[in-house]
C-alpha cells in the first residue's frame, strides 16, 4: 500500500536507477585511476546525477499525478525518498566493491596519507594538530563500511541542497484568493 502512492513509487524508481549509476560511477572512477573518495567536492558526481534525477522525478510527479500542482513539502519528501534510495545503493556498491577489491581501500589510504602529509600546513591551520594527528592515526584503520557510510551521510548533505533547490523551482501551486 505505501509503494502505491506516486510519491514514493516514482522517487523511489528513480532512486534505484540513480543509485546503480552513482555505483557504477564509483567503479569506473577507481578503475580510470581516480579514487572517488578522493575527488574535490566540487566536482563531485553526485551533483550532476541527483540533481537530473531530482528534477525529472519532481517534474514527472508534478505533470502526471499531481494535475500541474506540487507543493513545496511534496518535493521535498519526493526528494529525500530518491536521495535516500540513490545514497542506499550507492553505499551498497561501495561495501561490496571495496570487500571485494582489497586495492581500493588501500589506494585510497595511500593517498589520503599522501595529501594529508602533503598539505599538512593547510591542514593543521584549518583542523588545529591535534584533529590531524587522530585523522591520520586512524586512517590505516579505515574499512569498506567506513567509506560506505561516508558516501551515504556526503549522498544525505548533498541531497539536503539539491533537494530544496528543486522543490522551489519545480513546484507550482494555484493561487487562491
Amino acid at each position: 500500500m505505501f509503494f502505491k502512492n506516486p510519491l514514493v513509487r516514482i522517487p523511489f524508481r528513480y532512486g534505484l536507477i540513480g543509485g546503480v549509476i552513482g555505483g557504477i560511477v564509483i567503479v569506473v572512477l577507481y578503475l580510470m585511476g581516480m579514487h572517488p573518495f578522493l575527488l574535490p567536492v566540487i566536482v563531485d558526481f553526485r551533483i550532476a546525477i541527483y540533481s537530473l534525477f531530482i528534477f525529472l522525478c519532481l517534474k514527472e510527479l508534478r505533470d502526471s499525478y499531481y494535475q500541474g500542482e506540487l507543493f513545496f513539502w511534496q518535493g521535498m519528501v519526493g526528494s529525500y525518498i530518491f536521495v535516500g534510495t540513490a545514497a542506499l545503493i550507492g553505499a551498497i556498491v561501495t561495501l561490496g566493491y571495496a570487500s571485494w577489491q582489497k586495492e581500493f581501500i588501500a589506494t585510497y589510504i595511500a593517498k589520503l596519507q599522501q595529501q594529508l602529509t602533503g598539505f599538512k600546513k593547510q591542514f593543521v591551520e584549518s583542523v588545529g594538530i591535534d584533529a590531524y594527528n587522530a585523522q591520520l592515526a586512524r586512517l590505516p584503520g579505515t574499512s569498506a563500511f567506513d567509506l560506505a557510510g561516508d558516501y551515504f551521510l556526503k549522498s544525505l548533505i548533498i541531497g539536503l541542497f539539491l533537494a530544496i533547490i528543486f522543490s522551489v523551482v519545480v513546484r507550482k501551486t494555484t493561487k487562491t484568493n
